[in-house]
């Protein structure tokens, strides 16, 4: 009998070598992964295909985006009508997609950074996230700025919040949203091990703290789906500190932990989670930057296991 991953009625099943590839293609890595209104999923990945779809069954559907990344693809979100936003900060853009692969819009001007720190758009942005009531996108810029982004649902630059600091409102590395229907704005602020919560324009609300580098978020009915980072350099073999999913009633109450206080690519184990999504039955897919963070280091690189799904067993 397969084990059981959770507590407190949100309980798993690893589901074993889901996502059968042709023959040839490879991940490298997955940063981010997403699911559509028919449960298809989609995988950001580092490799030659950019995006590699799935029906939930794990079955091969096809792949999109080639030649429109660099290989620092970062962000993936899907949206309520199944469009796509892609974060890479490697050209420092936000790119928009139909499910079929349609390129619809690119926000940032490629290949040409704002002056980091600076607070102007965009500096290794991160993620991105659509408000529900009016379609306003939200971008974390991340990595070379410490702000949030707000742009118009065709691309129109409204206004920006954040600067670097440990303050509420400030930000280390603001790296992934998400947004509920309330227009609540959740922004994981990763360095910080914390949470933020603000209203529609920025203010700010509350903060849920000790989580640990939290990297990849998503709103799935009253909850709140967390997939944390491993340690730091100096203490990134430690165990418990990070490579976990954690679950979150929206007051930032943690109702449900899971994965293995040692790393791994086993099951309940994790390396590098860094994109988290749920499906329509409570499954979820977490998605790991697991080359970057261990098998490039490997004598010789080595491409470890970068998506895992657990079905929710209710």
């Amino acid at each position: 009998m397969a084990e059981v991953y959770g507590e407190n009625g949100f309980f798993y099943e690893y589901v074993d070598g889901w996502g059968t590839l042709p023959d040839g293609m490879t991940y490298v890595e997955c940063p981010g992964v997403a699911v559509d209104s028919k449960d298809n999923v989609y995988l950001l990945t580092r490799g030659e295909h950019p995006v590699i779809v799935f029906d939930k069954e794990g079955n091969f559907l096809r792949t999109f985006g080639e030649g429109a990344f660099s290989n620092r693809t970062h962000g993936l979100y899907c949206a309520y009508d199944d469009t796509l936003l892609i974060a890479d900060d490697g050209i420092h853009t936000i790119q928009k997609f139909s499910s079929t692969g349609e390129k619809l819009m690119e926000i940032g001007e490629r290949d040409h950074p704002s002056p980091k720190w600076g607070g102007e758009p965009f500096n290794r942005p991160t993620s991105a996230a659509i408000m529900p009531s009016n379609g306003d996108i939200y971008i974390s810029d991340g990595y070379g700025n410490a702000r949030i982004h707000v742009y118009t649902g065709d691309g129109k630059y409204k206004f920006s919040w954040g600067s670097s600091g440990i303050d509420a409102g400030q930000f280390i590395r603001p790296h992934n949203i998400a947004i509920d229907d309330k227009d609540n704005v959740y922004v994981v602020d990763r360095e910080p091990h914390r949470v933020q919560v603000f209203d529609a324009q920025g203010n700010f609300k509350t903060m849920w703290n000790n989580i640990h580098r939290p990297d990849s978020m998503m709103l799935w009915q009253d909850h709140i789906y967390i997939g944390e980072l491993n340690g730091i350099a100096g203490v990134d073999d430690a165990p418990g500190l990070g490579h976990r999913v954690g679950i979150y009633d929206l007051d930032g109450k943690l109702v449900c932990r899971f994965g293995s206080p040692e790393e791994g690519s086993g099951p309940g184990q994790f390396i590098a989670p860094h994109g988290i999504t749920v499906d329509s039955e409570g499954s979820v897919y977490v998605a790991e930057v697991s080359f970057t963070i261990r098998g490039s280091k490997m004598n010789p690189p080595q491409e470890l296991r970068s998506i895992s799904k657990y079905t929710r067993k209710w």
